[in-house]
């Protein structure tokens, strides 16, 4: 039994085969303007030829061995083959067919969120990067979002949203504030009147105690505030006051100098003072023994 290869280059096969492509129709090409082409299923047929192109190619791009040049060849390839596809697609629209623009895919990032920048590399309009070709050197910053820059509020930004409600104008007219602050008023005004009842108490005390001169007595749970130690001070200090006045008031019992006895009185310290400074001290012990023989006191 002869084999498929000795089947197929027998004389009866090839002849066979040879009518086969004869009867077929020569391979036709695509136009490379739409604008030529002018029936609408033929429009059709071009673009769905694009699309598997773009598929075939897209599959291919996946793969990241393939080196960086290879991978840029390719991914301008589909860029291309896209364009064209949009001009077939305004074709088919033109010859009264479906818009299939509407419905197109949009272009994503590394995570798959959509990409709103209609030429993010500058190469062209509508310029996309697929498959590996996302993490070339050069490309990956460009799906990469910028910090965003918190911007410095200026003073008119700040006080632009400044109204009553931020000093307080408008928190009673809700009536919750009154709702809080009533029973807390209360217990405040009732905080305030047992301290002051107990700071009469212990000024009552203090006064009691000055009066008699005893030291005052306090209970051990009163504590002096500093009003109350400024009572009690004041109260100490006049009562030093009035000893100090009576101990002021005196009767001299020894006759005090006139104005002449000073006079004289330092009239001699002078006289003493230039005698003891130009005379010897034998001419004044010669005068003091003279003095005291006359008994001449002066």
């Amino acid at each position: 039994m002869a084999r498929n290869e000795e089947k197929a280059q027998s004389m009866l096969n090839r002849f066979i085969t040879l009518k086969n492509e004869e009867k077929k129709k020569p391979k036709e090409r695509r136009p490379f303007l739409a604008s030529e082409c002018r029936d609408l299923a033929e429009a059709d047929k071009w673009r769905q030829q694009i699309m598997r192109e773009i598929g075939r190619k897209v599959a291919e791009i996946q793969n990241e061995g393939l080196g960086e040049h290879r991978l840029r060849d390719l991914n301008d390839e589909i860029n291309k083959l896209i364009r064209e596809k949009t001009h077939w697609e305004r074709r088919i629209v033109e010859l009264g067919g479906p818009n299939y623009t509407k419905h197109a895919a949009k272009m994503t990032d590394l995570e798959g969120n959509i990409v709103d920048v209609p030429n993010p590399s500058g190469r062209g309009p509508g310029y996309r990067y697929f498959g590996a070709a996302k993490k070339l050197p050069g490309v990956r910053e460009l799906f990469e979002k910028p910090p965003e820059l918190r911007k410095r509020k200026s003073r008119y930004d700040i006080y632009k949203r400044i109204d009553a409600s931020y000093y307080g104008y408008r928190d009673d007219e809700d009536g919750v504030l009154e709702k809080v602050e009533g029973p807390a008023e209360k217990r405040m005004r009732l905080a305030k009147m047992a301290e002051w009842e107990e700071l009469e108490e212990i000024k009552r005390e203090a006064r009691k105690a000055v009066k008699s001169g005893e030291v005052a007595s306090v209970a051990p749970t009163g504590i002096l505030f500093e009003e109350e130690e400024d009572v009690v001070e004041e109260e100490r200090r006049a009562a030093r006051e009035k000893e100090s006045e009576k101990e002021r008031e005196f009767v001299v019992h020894v006759p005090l100098p006139d104005e002449k006895e000073i006079e004289r009185m330092v009239v001699e310290k002078k006289k003493m003072e230039l005698l003891s400074k130009y005379a010897s001290e034998g001419l004044l012990e010669e005068q003091s023994e003279a003095k005291a023989m006359l008994n001449i006191h002066r």
